[in-house]
Formats: C-alpha cells, sequence, structure tokens
C-alpha cells in the first residue's frame, strides 16, 4: 500500500487535487468530493504506469499542518 498526501483546492467553480510527491498527477472534479475520487484513480494509473516502466515509486515525503495565527488589531499601523 501506498500513501500520498494530496492538496484539493476549490478554484473558481470546481476543485482541483495534486500530490506534491507524484509531479504531473493532477484531477479536477465539479464537488470535492468527485474531485478525491478522481485523484484517487489518476494515482492509481501512475502507480500502475510506473510499475508497468519498471520505475521507482516515489517516497512519500510531503506533510501538511494548519496553523493558527492571532489576528493583531495593529497591523498597518506602522510605528
Amino acid at each position: 500500500m501506498y500513501r500520498f498526501l494530496v492538496v484539493i483546492e476549490k478554484v473558481n467553480n470546481n476543485y482541483s487535487a495534486y500530490s506534491p510527491d507524484l509531479p504531473g498527477c493532477v484531477s479536477t472534479g465539479a464537488t470535492r468530493e468527485e474531485a478525491e475520487k478522481n485523484m484517487y484513480e489518476a494515482i492509481e494509473m501512475h502507480i500502475q504506469g510506473l510499475l508497468e516502466d519498471n520505475l521507482a515509486i516515489p517516497e512519500s515525503k510531503s506533510f501538511a499542518e494548519y496553523m493558527a495565527v492571532a489576528e493583531k488589531s495593529s497591523i498597518g499601523q506602522m510605528a
């Protein structure tokens, strides 16, 4: 089993998805769920193509983290 970070972004009227560890492996969908499903299938095809070409499966090195940043009331007020 392989695990890859997938980033899903809202873009205008649809969603796009990609994996930083699999360059060129992308998908889209009208909904987030559709983009996820399409990305899963895209990753399956990408991995299968690498295996058929006797190429190494990239090691997943990416990670994601949310960071909370407090709003400062003084932003924009230069001393």
